[in-house]
């Protein structure tokens, strides 16, 4: 089984003590590609140092997270567009618009997410957007540039039905992680009036834990668990969810 783990912050510090060992277990699961999502330029170095550590495996985006949109944004997108102009990533991501935490940039944040789409459309990249307290609001945007080519990845989809209808006819993907593991979240039923096609796998890490593991460091191994509650969900086995979703993984980020 081959699975690919479209979205994972495996280069942040909660790695730096057990990161090769992580990855192996990991590979033992069957991870292959890792992609990686930026947050803003503090963290940039060690993004990238995962590629070069590990080659064909970890893939870089590049991005400004909508949490680091803040009095100092434009200083960021400028870092941003620098490296898009340089060298080629995976995707322009994670971006988009949160308003879970604070609404004071919420100007800022719109701005912030249009000017990353234009360049993502510029670049022929597709994006990976961060949505929390505004998928309507996330969704209305991407439909603004709806026959522009734009594609990609709504990540860590929990949303109705309703908004998944509207994701998948922007041609968009939704990317699913640890939270259709959780009994109440509602997900998985959600999930079984969705098909295959419009899914990829994450995981978030080090964040948003599956059961059985909720509460603790998430890693990239645990991918598994999620495949087994998708096969459960769709009454099909975990080599079908694996590749599937791996390749339409694949496809949206031209690997």
């Amino acid at each position: 089984m081959i699975l690919i783990d479209s979205h994972t912050h495996i280069y942040l510090k909660q790695f730096n003590d057990d990161r090769n060992a992580m990855l192996e277990r990991a590979r033992k699961a069957g991870v292959k590609k890792f992609f990686l999502p930026a947050i803003d330029s503090e963290s940039t170095a060690a993004m990238l140092k995962m590629e070069t550590d590990y080659p064909g495996e970890c893939f870089a985006m590049m991005g400004l997270h909508p949490c680091s949109v803040n009095e100092n944004y434009k200083a960021e997108l400028d870092l941003v567009e620098e490296w898009l102009s340089k060298r080629t990533f995976a995707a322009v991501g994670e971006i988009g618009l949160d308003f879970y935490w604070d609404k004071t940039f919420t100007e800022q944040q719109y701005e912030a997410f249009r000017i990353q789409i234009e360049w993502a459309l510029q670049y022929k990249l597709p994006i990976n957007i961060h949505t929390r307290n505004a998928m309507q609001d996330t969704i209305n945007v991407v439909k603004e540039y709806k026959g522009r080519g734009l594609k990609g990845i709504f990540h860590c989809f929990t949303g109705s039905y309703e908004s998944a209808k509207q994701i998948m006819d922007t041609g968009f993907l939704l990317g699913i992680g640890g939270v259709v593991t959780y009994k109440n979240a509602g997900l998985a039923e959600t999930l079984e009036r969705i098909p295959l096609e419009h899914l990829v796998l994450e995981t978030d890490a080090p964040y948003l834990t599956p059961v059985p593991f909720r509460g603790k460091r998430n890693e990239c191994s645990y991918l598994q668990y999620i495949v087994g509650t998708l096969a459960t969900v769709y009454k099909t086995t975990v080599e079908e969810i694996g590749e599937i979703t791996s390749s339409n993984c694949l496809n949206l980020y031209n690997q």
